[in-house]
This record gives C-alpha cells, sequence and structure tokens, in this order.
C-alpha cells in the first residue's frame, strides 16, 4: 500500500492519488490531510504516532512550507517501510520509530535524495514530485530503493542516532526536578478535541491519580479516564502516545488552560 498524508485539505489529495494510479497498482490509504497547516514539527508528531502502526508500506508525507525552494526530496527507509517527502525533517521521527521497533530488521534508517526533473508547477510538488517518487518506490520494492535511477544515498544512521546530511526534526525535552514535583515542558500538539498535549511523559504522573497539581496557575486533578471529573471540568491525564494532556472532559483542553502549540507548561505538585 501507499499511505498519504498532508496539509492540503481537498482537493489535492485527489490529484497526488491520480499520478499514483497511472504509475502504480497501489492501495491507497489516506492518513491525514488534515494536519496543521506548514506546520512540520506537528505533522512530524502525528506520523510519528500513526504510520508506525501500518504493515509494511510506501509512507507519503507532504508538509512542506519550503515548496519551490532548494530543499531535497526525500526517500527514507526504515525497517520494512519507506517514507517519501521534502527534506524538512518531516520523515524522520516516523522513520526512527519504525526502525527502533522493526523485529529481526536492523535499526537504521537509511536516507536517498530523490533526483527530479523540473516540475510542472513550483507550488505544487506533492503531486508533481513526491507522488511520481512514492509510485516509484512501490513498484520497484523498498529493499530495491537503491536500484531506482533518481536516487542516491545521502545519510545512514542508527535509530538513536543524529541524521547530518538531512534536516532533522527532534522534539524538545522537558525539564523534570523529582525533588520539587515539577515539570517544565511545552505543548506539542493540540489535537481536534481540544487536547493540549505536552512534551512531559506520562511517567511524571506516576502514582499521582487522585491528586490535583498546579498547571501555569490552574488547578487540574489527575485521572485515568475522561469522565472522572464533571463535564467541563479540567484534568490531567496520559494519552496514548505516552505524554501528559492538558484536557477537559466534553470540552476543550487548550481553552480551559489557555494553551496552544509551543506554549510553556508548567505542572508541579
Amino acid at each position: 500500500m501507499i499511505t498519504l498524508a498532508s496539509d492540503f485539505g481537498s482537493p489535492y489529495p485527489a490529484a497526488m492519488k491520480g499520478v499514483i494510479l497511472r504509475r502504480s497498482d497501489a492501495r491507497l490509504v489516506d492518513v491525514a490531510h488534515d494536519l496543521p497547516r506548514q506546520d512540520v514539527r506537528a505533522a512530524a508528531f502525528w506520523c510519528r504516532e500513526t504510520l508506525p502502526y501500518f504493515p509494511p508500506a510506501t509512507h507519503l508525507v507532504v508538509v512542506d512550507p519550503g515548496v519551490g525552494t532548494d530543499r531535497d526530496a526525500l526517500v527514507v527507509r526504515a525497517g520494512e517501510h519507506a517514507l517519501v517527502g521534502p527534506d524538512n525533517g518531516v520523515l524522520l521521527p516516523a522513520a526512527r520509530r519504525i526502525a527502533a521497533e522493526a523485529a529481526g530488521t536492523s535499526p537504521t534508517v537509511e536516507c536517498f535524495a530523490y533526483e527530479y526533473d523540473d516540475p510542472a508547477s513550483s507550488t505544487f510538488h506533492g503531486r508533481d514530485v513526491f507522488a511520481p517518487a512514492a509510485a516509484a518506490v512501490h513498484e520497484v520494492g523498498v529493499d530495491a530503493v537503491e536500484s531506482l535511477y533518481a536516487v542516491s544515498p545521502v545519510e545512514s544512521f542508527g535509530a538513536d542516532g543524529f541524521a547530518e546530511s538531512v534536516v532533522d526534526c527532534r522534539f524538545p525535552e522537558p525539564t523534570i526536578d523529582s525533588d520539587a514535583g515539577t515539570a517544565r515542558g511545552e505543548v506539542l500538539v493540540v489535537d481536534d478535541f481540544g487536547n493540549a498535549i505536552t512534551n512531559v511523559p506520562g511517567s511524571f504522573l506516576d502514582g499521582r491519580e487522585g491528586e490535583t497539581l498546579d498547571v501555569n496557575g490552574a488547578p487540574a486533578p489527575v485521572v485515568t479516564a475522561f469522565a472522572a471529573v464533571g463535564p467541563g471540568e479540567r484534568l490531567l491525564t496520559v494519552g496514548s502516545h505516552g505524554y501528559v494532556e492538558c484536557d477537559v472532559n466534553r470540552g476543550r483542553g487548550d481553552d480551559a488552560f489557555g494553551l496552544a502549540t509551543g506554549d510553556e507548561v508548567v505542572i508541579s505538585v
């Protein structure tokens, strides 16, 4: 299969699908086309949290504020998966996680530059560059990416290593003071429910269920289910991704806590 993820909304993804279907018999699966517009870090986060759950596939990811510039097009191999998209960091968090979780394969991420002719449009490389690249990778297979005439290796690094020749995306690390019972981090993303997902690890809440903590001056109880508090009430919980969330039962956590993507969060006992 080929999965597709972008910030394009509609109808632009249909053009990418048309290009792929003219070149390939791949099964096409939409991941999301409403990723936060031009937000590479948010797209990298959501791809990291979704793509590793797929069986081996080629993943086309296009969130590309630098479209039309001289940034490279990449094909990234991680385990039995390939990721195709712009060289702006959006691919690497997912690739690292896929490689680290790969069973029976070396946890290595390999990056290849994809060479392309002048595209028909300087504003729609999703259609003119990345969709043809994804179809080409699908046709030769992940193990044979090197056989594509249009690729050249640019980087290979361990799942926990650092990329140097390509643009990387790393999420900020929180500061945890266990003695003081304080975690200082930031909001990585806000999902469609209004849940403010921080970079504070869920382990910070271990053993604190039922306690009320302070979030930037606002009190919120630690719970394991939204319904543990009444509708409209604030709460702290650990999301499916393993990070602390600032949420509201049947409401929007970002509004209730006054938080947006990138904001600092201080959680304390």
